[in-house]
């Protein structure tokens, strides 16, 4: 996907129509091919809709934005709209809503993408047109599906009984080479943040604008399970000094003593992964962890979380050539320089990625877990809601704190250097990690 602008109209329609098969292979995957009809209309966490909702949702969602906006087709099912609307009924509520069963809602969304396959063909991608030019909503929607696998992912976590989905896949490359620092020093200066070219980038990530940083340190790569477990050992969850006073509430309300799936047995750290019982492998970036706890941890370390700047800057800016890159080795997406797409049900240990380190040498930036900042979600400079003010603006604010870099359950098409994920700092059930920064003047 590093050059859909030069891409003619034929191959970039032949792309995006492989790309749909390819999603809903996936999410196929992790539904109606991975569970009985009980467990797919079952809610495991008020937390998580039921798994048969995000199958029906992303159907419906692909036929308004490209049977309805895109084709100008008429509505095939208006009724069922507001069922699967994500601001007209909260996820708690959804169990008890008229939901398509299984069988139905796979015969509908199936039937939604045969009409988008055949549209396809007819609907001219116009430059002048923000919503088709480069295939924008095309790319939308695709990303959008993804994002809803990796959601169906954490309700997988979250469900008990016996394992659902196999845990293939070939095992990461082993670290080798010498030792990397555990930090990197981000020299002084200017650099170029968000982008205003990438045809399918969301409306949060634009525009590209200058932003200039004082000198940092950033951690080589995420903190690990063995590091996490210094902190616990330290009495870092017994310690109020480390944490945020809203931190420290939560933690003392819901007595928060380890990560998410974590349990003490028999004087070992194990954790449930997916209805697996595993001990906790410690060379892991640590996950299920809220932006609480990754802030007391990084204050405990005499250190804090970067912001998000800092993290762009970190993984993109090349200083040498004097401009940010797509990803963090380069403007092209290599598979085997990162931990993405659910190739493995988990993270790979740290030094597995040397070749998908940035220019600055910083390490697995992309995938394995999305790393905690310490920026609220707000626009940048310029921004412009598009094409919907639902996507990105309705959650700007201090109530969610922004996560960067996707984790080994995203998808490539679904993050890229810009790319920014959002959510609120209590919440651990999605497969989040963090790095610690701290400022270079001391």
């Amino acid at each position: 996907m590093a050059a859909l602008t030069t891409v003619d109209e034929h191959d970039l329609k032949e792309l995006i129509a492989a790309e749909l098969e390819a999603v809903r292979r996936r999410s196929l995957g992790l539904t109606t091919e991975a569970l009985p009809p009980g467990e797919l209309t079952a809610q495991v966490s008020p937390l998580m809709s039921p798994l048969v909702w995000d199958l029906a949702h992303v159907g419906n969602y692909e036929e308004l934005w490209l049977l309805r906006a895109a084709a100008g087709a008429e509505p095939m099912r208006p009724e069922i709209d507001h069922l699967y609307n994500a601001f007209e009924h909260p996820r708690a509520e959804r169990p008890s809503l008229p939901l398509l069963p299984p069988a139905e809602a796979r015969a509908y969304i199936a039937t939604v993408r045969a009409k988008v396959l055949d549209s396809l063909a007819k609907v001219p991608l116009r430059e002048d047109d923000p919503l088709t030019a480069g295939g924008f909503v095309y790319g939308m929607v695709v990303q959008h599906e993804h994002q809803h696998d990796e959601t169906m992912l954490a309700t997988h976590q979250l469900r008990k009984g016996a394992p659902a989905l196999l845990d293939a896949g070939e095992p990461p490359p082993a670290p080798g080479g010498a030792a990397a620092e555990p930090e990197v020093l981000i020299e002084a200066g200017p650099f170029e943040m968000g982008t205003s070219d990438e045809p399918w980038a969301y409306d949060n990530e634009r525009p590209a604008h200058i932003v200039d940083l004082p000198a940092y340190y950033i951690d080589t790569y995420p903190v690990t399970n063995r590091a996490y477990l210094a902190f616990m050992e330290a009495g870092g969850y017994e310690d109020p000094r480390w944490w945020h006073p809203e931190g420290w509430r939560w933690r003392s309300r819901h007595n928060r003593t380890a990560p998410g799936f974590w349990r003490r047995e028999g004087g070992q750290w194990l954790r449930r992964r997916f209805g697996r019982i595993e001990p906790v492998p410690m060379d892991e970036p640590v996950q299920h962890v809220s932006w609480y706890e990754a802030d007391a941890y990084a204050r405990w370390a005499g250190k804090r979380l970067p912001s998000e700047a800092e993290w762009e800057k970190a993984a993109r800016w090349d200083p040498a050539a004097q401009r940010s890159r797509r990803f963090p080795w380069g403007d092209v997406y290599e598979e085997g320089r990162a931990n993405l797409g659910q190739r493995r049900l988990r993270p790979a240990p740290v030094g597995s990625y040397p070749q998908g380190a940035s220019a600055y040498g910083v390490q697995q930036m992309l995938g394995d877990v999305w790393e905690w900042t310490s920026s609220d979600f707000t626009g940048y400079p310029g921004f412009r809601a598009f094409p919907y003010k639902e996507y990105s603006q309705v959650f700007f604010g201090p109530e969610y704190k922004v996560l960067r870099g996707g984790s080994w359950a995203t998808h490539p098409l679904a993050v890229r250097g810009t790319f920014r994920n959002w959510d609120f700092p209590i919440r651990r059930q999605i497969f989040t990690g963090f790095r610690c920064a701290r400022d270079a003047a001391r």
